[in-house]
């Protein structure tokens, strides 16, 4: 059974910068692409950023070039590192992979 659990979250200013953490059981990581997604409140889910199990990235227009998803195979884990945060930005935010996702990590943007 895939187990998905995120970590880091929490309330940074605007400008600021956040480390997202995903760790992944249940599945051989390291053949599998992840995914990051978020919801903020009232709104759907959304994608935010994906990379494959060759490391290949992908992103949003809204985070390219202020987030950077990363893994860590032998941790069984994928990071997105969030910089220049916005407002905006607020949401839960969740990883993704297999059709299976974890409970998600609260990020809020606010001065």
């Amino acid at each position: 059974q895939v187990q998905l659990v995120e970590s880091g979250g929490g309330l940074v200013h605007p400008g600021g910068s956040l480390r997202l953490s995903c760790v992944a059981s249940g599945i051989p990581f390291r053949l599998y692409a992840m995914d990051w997604y978020r919801q903020a409140a009232g709104k759907q889910r959304e994608w935010v950023a994906g990379i494959g199990s060759a490391g290949g990235t992908d992103y949003d227009a809204s985070v390219k070039g202020r987030f950077i998803i990363a893994r860590d195979n032998a941790k069984n884990t994928v990071y997105l590192q969030m910089n220049r945060l916005k407002p905006e930005d607020t949401a839960i935010y969740c990883c993704g992979s297999t059709g299976s996702w974890g409970q998600g990590t609260q990020v809020t943007v606010s001065s």
